[in-house]
């Protein structure tokens, strides 16, 4: 590419090329023709294009429910009280309207690295940077902290049929007076496990674990009900507006999930179409649970009693019967289903370094291919491990909020980039258009600005540290190897 701003040539010079100033190339766009064509490669091999619409639509439940109900629904509530329904409420509409700008870029951009790639084809590689930090943060710290409460439910299911549990020197972290947590760094590895084997073989798993956690929800909601008490709703928001307000943006750790199925842009049969319905449908599906459950679980129980309490649904099922069966009968339930939440949240994970790697912003490990499965072993194990390390190491309460403000920052992108690409590509074929123009995107954005601005401070200066330490690797490494400073002309971006 020249530099539009070379002095002119003399006669009979022949123009020498000149590299474009830094502001270019940190500004320089991927073209989505280029995105689209080169979906499903990898170093040595491709992935396979396995998954239809209900696969899709069970990655993105798999992702997203059960997190905020079995694990984060004990700290939301004595920030919030009875009003925590509402704070779903309020967590849920701000997914949704990422939601939206998700589905529509999703129909036109179906790639593997999600709003990493939409922020790469309208925003430029430092936005697209920064964007794929914070889904490295998001989905690789939610898998950590996934884990730790899939540990807490274990325990309850060993104590409630054979009468023993692991000792806390084993299951929790150093912070917490533990060792080790093992039960999370188990749970990683058999994920792990299940993602070397394939994306067909994972999904088939995926699908039968998400059965089974709507299957459990369902059920504490028939028994919890039984104890209901509208007392329980009578100081309905003790703590204010400013406690729902904090409650919502901790509960928004809840639905990050949806844009899993995005990463699977690449594996999808029919992409386009699907994404949008997957995502949309998903993320419904969801809502309609949490908000149901979270209503049963505050009449059935006092607000003040959640203080503490990591696996408050068994908890809750035990004192409204009176017996422990149908509390254990509901660990069981949860052991599988956030199981099927840490397997699905490492496999976008993957997907997204994936992307980046092809783009020569991550090493080339990230990006190879295994021939015989069709999935980017090498990438898989790294990522295993790291969460591993992570679930087995961090409390739980240190991870939800950091995974919450990467996600929020990466989802405000998101509606940005559709605002962008309508302007730069109007032409663009889009299988789903968010409706009422930009007001939905930009509602989306102050919403996740709004949920951002309620986390503490402990929280942002977490996250900047991390943005920072990602910028050092960028201009260190991505900035030099990124594949359009070498590749020429031929795949240049749009900057003009």
């Amino acid at each position: 590419m020249l530099d539009q701003d070379a002095p002119p040539q003399s006669p009979g010079q022949s123009a020498a090329p000149v590299s474009p100033g830094v502001g270019a190339r940190l500004m320089r766009r991927k073209p989505v023709e280029h995105l689209v064509a080169e979906g499903g490669q990898g170093e040595g091999g491709s992935l396979r294009r396995s998954l239809g619409m209900w696969q899709l639509t069970m990655i993105s439940i798999g992702a997203t429910l059960g997190t905020g109900i079995f694990v984060v629904l004990g700290d939301a509530v004595p920030k919030a009280g009875p009003a925590v329904t509402l704070a779903f409420v309020i967590a849920g509409l701000t997914a949704l309207f990422s939601a939206l700008s998700y589905a529509e870029l999703a129909g036109s951009i179906p790639v593997a690295g999600s709003s990493y790639s939409y922020a790469y084809a309208t925003m430029g590689e430092l936005v697209a940077w920064v964007c794929g930090w914070c889904l490295v943060l998001e989905y690789g710290v939610s898998v950590a902290a996934v884990a730790v409460g899939w540990g807490e439910y274990l325990n309850e299911l060993l104590d409630g049929t054979i009468g023993v549990t692991i000792p806390s020197v084993l299951s929790s972290a150093p912070g917490e007076g533990g060792i080790i947590n093992l039960p999370a760094l188990i749970v990683v590895l058999l994920a792990m496990v299940f993602l070397l084997g394939g994306v067909r073989e994972s999904a088939r798993a995926n699908t039968i674990m998400v059965a089974v956690k709507i299957a459990a929800l369902v059920l504490f909601c028939a028994v919890g009900f039984m104890g209901f008490k509208s007392g329980n709703y009578e100081d309905f928001m003790p703590l204010g507006m400013a406690g729902v307000s904090a409650a919502g943006a901790t509960l928004f750790f809840s639905y990050i999930g949806f844009d899993a199925a995005s990463t699977a842009g690449e594996e999808a049969k029919d992409p386009k179409r699907d994404l949008p319905r997957a995502i949309m449908l998903s993320l419904i599906i969801v809502t309609v649970l949490y908000v149901l459950v979270a209503g049963v679980a505050v009449g059935a129980w006092k607000w003040t009693k959640f203080e503490g309490s990591s696996a408050s649904l068994a908890a809750i099922m035990n004192d409204v019967s009176g017996q422990s069966f149908w509390g254990t009968l509901l660990a069981l339930g949860a052991v599988i289903s956030i199981a099927s939440v840490v397997l699905t949240v490492l496999y976008g994970q993957t997907r997204v370094l994936f992307a980046m790697s092809r783009d020569g912003l991550v090493p080339k490990a990230f990006g190879k291919v295994h021939r015989k499965t069709g999935a980017p072993r090498l990438n898989t194990i790294i990522v295993s491990l790291f969460c591993g390390a992570l679930a087995a190491l961090i409390p739980l309460g240190k991870l939800v909020d950091a995974t919450s403000i990467g996600t929020l920052f990466a989802f405000a992108l998101v509606n940005i980039a559709v605002i962008v690409l309508r302007v730069r590509r109007p032409e663009l074929e889009r299988t789903f258009r968010v409706p009422f123009g930009p007001v939905l995107p930009v509602l989306g954005f102050l919403f996740c600005a709004y949920n951002m601005f309620s986390l503490d401070t402990v929280t942002w200066v977490v996250f900047g540290c991390w943005m920072a330490a990602g910028l050092v690797f960028y201009f260190v490494y991505g900035y030099r190897r990124s594949r359009l400073a070498t590749a020429g002309a031929s795949v240049a971006s749009e900057v003009k």
